[in-house]
């Protein structure tokens, strides 16, 4: 199994795989859904190609799982779902109040996570949409649910 190291932190998203077939579904079947070429949902189930949370979010929502789980965060893949859709004001918000709780200024987020304070404020005011990859991290450093940073769960 290849997986995909990103700032210390391993990104494993291998059970869109293990769904798909628990569910007699082939690529093609999935890759539609997604309304992408099938060869590209393949890179994504070899993790040869990095997913984006919007496809990672559209399977758990496919699925019926949470993102936790397919990012084998958690071995529950339920969750008590408040939000299907990634909504990036909500997002920013919950960001903010997450680095506020953990008295970090968002220098020292940004260098956290490998980025610049200038992404952290366009993620908090919501103008950009957390990518997996920094969510991720922010997840793992701070030991967060990633459905609670993207909105999907009411409580952490």
């Amino acid at each position: 199994m290849v997986i995909i190291m990103y700032y210390n932190y391993i990104l494993d998203y291998s059970r869109i795989k293990e769904l798909r077939l628990k569910h007699g579904l082939t690529q093609k079947d999935v890759a539609d859904y997604l309304n992408i070429d099938q060869s590209t949902y393949s890179k994504f189930e070899l993790i040869k190609s990095n997913i984006t949370i919007e496809k990672l979010n559209d399977l758990a929502n496919y699925y019926d799982v949470s993102l936790d789980y397919l990012l084998k965060i958690s071995d529950d893949p339920k969750i008590k779902m408040v939000n299907k859709d990634l909504d990036k004001k909500l997002i920013g918000e919950r960001l903010k109040m997450i680095r506020k709780e953990k008295k970090l200024y968002q220098e020292t987020l940004a260098s956290d996570i490998g980025t610049g304070h200038s992404l952290i404020s366009e993620y908090e005011s919501g103008k950009r949409l957390i990518s997996l990859t920094y969510g991720y991290a922010i997840c793992k450093k701070y030991n967060i649910s990633m459905d609670y940073l993207y909105g999907k769960k009411a409580i952490k």
